[in-house]
């Protein structure tokens, strides 16, 4: 454990230390530290998605979805009591060192700073971190530093029951990549994980913790979209999927890993297109067959 958070752990309140050690965390309380709810995946962790829908960003004429290109979050995995967390945080260049300074002095390792793409006005940012210990302590940190940020943190009003019609031939899309992708709201999205088991620390890295390739669709009209996401790759693939994208007229934006520890090492391939949605299908699979996928 980071020395910093070995020491915040005197923070802890008193009904964390009066849980069994066996306990789960409470994740209310993590809530309540952290200023905003979240939900708790099918494999235990605990999720807080971070869209920035106060930005207005465009790229080459696209006004960008929050769910497509903007949508930070922070996850947090059970370790009995305390909780391995980690995040993609969304930033504007102005904010980058003021939540950089305070989340490295309250603790939360800085594992990432990076684009994910070009052109993109106004710039974003992403920074990636890190912390183990008591989870309340650690979401304390996180709301302090992110409260250095715009980051919109009240918690969205629930969907209405009628989804919103996405202007898109899904099946075309998931009969070319040979998947099936989901609605949000706007966005069609996969999320395909890789086979390996990928851990951090000792701990397994879930989907759900940032391991899995992530693919968004938005409409742009007659039948075209503009992808985004990022590619989670070994070293051996990193050259084998830049071309197949790049062979495919789909552009490579950004290349750089997300964690310091991870095994197998992990690098984090971004993209983007904006053309006939079938036909960017055809090439993101091109890229995946140079993959090693879970079949799930």
């Amino acid at each position: 454990m980071h020395a910093k958070l070995m020491a915040g752990a005197v923070l802890l309140t008193m009904s964390s230390l009066l849980q069994p050690a066996s306990a789960a965390p409470d994740w209310q309380m993590v809530a309540k530290a952290f200023g905003k709810s979240g939900t708790e995946t099918p494999d235990g962790v605990y999720r807080v998605g971070l869209p920035r829908t106060d930005l207005k960003v465009s790229l080459d004429g696209v006004v960008l979805k929050p769910g497509f290109a903007l949508g930070g979050w922070v996850a947090f995995e059970p370790m009995g009591n305390q909780a391995m967390v980690m995040g993609d945080i969304v930033l504007t260049q102005d904010e980058v060192n003021p939540v950089m300074k305070e989340l490295e002095e309250s603790g939360i390792e800085i594992t990432a700073l990076h684009n994910h793409l070009l052109r993109g006005e106004p710039m974003t940012l992403y920074m990636h971190v890190f912390g183990q210990g008591d989870p309340v302590t650690l979401a304390t940190a996180l709301h302090a530093g992110l409260a250095l940020s715009k980051t919109p943190m009240e918690n969205a009003a629930q969907p209405q029951a009628s989804a919103q019609q996405i202007e898109l031939d899904t099946a075309a899309v998931d009969q070319a990549i040979g998947r099936k992708g989901k609605a949000n709201g706007s966005v069609y999205q996969f999320s395909i994980p890789r086979a390996e088991k990928i851990t951090d620390g000792g701990m397994a890295v879930p989907a759900s913790m940032g391991s899995a390739i992530a693919i968004n669709f938005q409409p742009t009209g007659a039948g075209k979209a503009a992808i985004t996401g990022d590619f989670v790759l070994i070293a051996s693939e990193v050259n084998p999927v830049l071309r197949a994208l790049r062979e495919n007229g789909i552009e490579v934006t950004a290349l750089h890993s997300h964690m310091l520890e991870e095994q197998p090492r992990l690098f984090f391939m971004h993209f983007w297109a904006n053309d006939d949605a079938a036909k960017l299908a055809r090439g993101l699979k091109a890229a995946l067959d140079k993959m090693n996928l879970s079949n799930s």
